[in-house]
């Protein structure tokens, strides 16, 4: 999860960069912002919704292809919450065939974008708007959206009920990837943490605890700086999935910052993103 550490990290991340480093990155970050279309991509309906909970009402988007059924993938965005980023990766992922829900998850306090376009969290303004937010979520309302989102996913007409559903999470949405696959097992067969924080700790509402509980196959791409700060989580979820017989492909992405998958990231990594992209498609394509 992002904190005051992750802030600490990435800033001497980028100072260490050489110049001539850094440019590239940044045009490789713009470059991303208009990423090609997806091979056959498919003509798209993007819709935004609102989607009832038992504490209020979310605002979403929802992109599917335009014909047909799909399967369903729920995607959890990192502490910025919903915005234009996250809608362009939710429409190349629709465009390969998913009907692509993105939700807001501060929806109990603000409507999205929640900051303003281009915002960081490095800057200490933004963290004051996001983390009294992300503080009003908890193992409770995780699991409550969860069940929700689903249930208003398999009512769509555009969603293929026949396939299991996908869930996608980034830096906060990791652990909330854990508690949709054991909130709603019988639906979600591939859940995707990317640089996710919290998947294993201290606590009695730790995310590893409900492996018992899930049947999906997983996906666990972890930041570099992340696994310095806590080496053993990625032992214990090995442990943990192997016990209960499930699939999972864990990977620490070398140089990979936490942050390096989000499209609008001072730390955006184009090459190790492009890889846990693939890494995702191919799970989807086995497990959905």
């Amino acid at each position: 999860m992002c904190d005051e550490a992750t802030v600490r990290e990435s800033d001497a991340y980028l100072s260490n960069l050489s110049r001539r480093h850094f440019n590239t990155l940044a045009a490789g970050a713009a470059a991303a912002m208009v990423l090609p279309s997806a091979a056959n991509a498919q003509p798209l309906t993007s819709t935004d919704v609102e989607i009832t909970t038992p504490d209020g009402v979310c605002d979403a988007m929802f992109v599917h292809p335009t014909e047909g059924q799909h399967p369903a993938v729920l995607m959890w965005p990192d502490i910025l919450a919903l915005r234009p980023a996250f809608r362009q990766m939710a429409a190349r992922l629709a465009e390969n065939g998913y009907a692509v829900l993105v939700v807001n998850p501060y929806y109990r306090d603000a409507k999205a974008p929640v900051i303003k376009i281009g915002a960081s969290f490095q800057e200490q303004s933004t963290r004051d708007i996001v983390m009294p937010m992300y503080r009003n979520l908890s193992a409770t309302t995780h699991m409550s959206d969860a069940k929700a989102f689903v249930t208003w996913l398999d009512a769509q007409p555009a969603v293929d009920t026949e396939k299991k559903v996908g869930t996608m999470g980034y830096c906060m949405g990791g652990p909330i990837i854990m508690r949709t696959a054991a909130t709603v097992p019988d639906r979600i067969g591939a859940a995707c943490s990317y640089h996710g924080g919290g998947l294993v700790t201290d606590r009695d509402d730790s995310p590893h605890l409900l492996i018992p509980k899930m049947k999906a196959q997983f996906l666990i791409a972890v930041a570099d700086n992340d696994d310095e700060r806590d080496p053993n989580a990625k032992v214990v979820l090995r442990e943990t999935f192997d016990e209960h017989g499930l699939e999972a492909e864990i990977e620490v992405y070398e140089g990979a910052m936490h942050g390096w998958c989000v499209l609008d990231s001072r730390v955006y990594n184009h090459v190790a993103a492009e890889k846990a992209w693939a890494r995702t498609l191919a799970l989807f394509q086995r497990a959905l």
